[in-house]
């Protein structure tokens, strides 16, 4: 079950919300495939100017992306390629919809969940 959360500056993405949550779920689709679409769930945050920094001053170019993945996913042999495509296809994402300016900030972290602490409506995803 795919789910992420992507912060970046809110006078960023104003108004591009429909379109950000439909190209990170594509991407994240174009790795997983078809079946994953409905299991793909989008959290936007907007952060206030003056709150994202990089080297002790504020930007409004940053963006955090955090993809909670099964761990299994690391196991697999194609774990790296899999990683890899995550992280370009969520980048791709975000500079196409906010902005290529914002491709440089942008760091996308995936996050490992094992399936025995996934619960889904308070019960245990299977």
């Amino acid at each position: 079950m795919p789910h992420l959360t992507a912060h970046l500056a809110e006078d960023r993405l104003t108004g591009n919300e429909p379109a950000l949550i439909a190209a990170l779920t594509d991407a994240v689709v174009g790795v997983y495939g078809e079946w994953a679409r409905d299991l793909v769930s989008v959290r936007l945050a907007g952060v206030p100017a003056g709150r994202f920094a990089r080297g002790g001053k504020a930007v409004d170019t940053n963006v955090s992306v955090v993809l909670g993945v099964r761990a299994g996913v690391f196991d697999r042999p194609d774990a790296a390629r899999i990683a890899a495509r995550l992280g370009a296809a969520l980048t791709d994402a975000i500079a196409r919809v906010v902005g290529d300016d914002l491709r440089a900030g942008t760091m996308v972290e995936l996050v490992a969940s094992p399936q025995e602490r996934t619960f889904v409506g308070g019960a245990l995803a299977v």
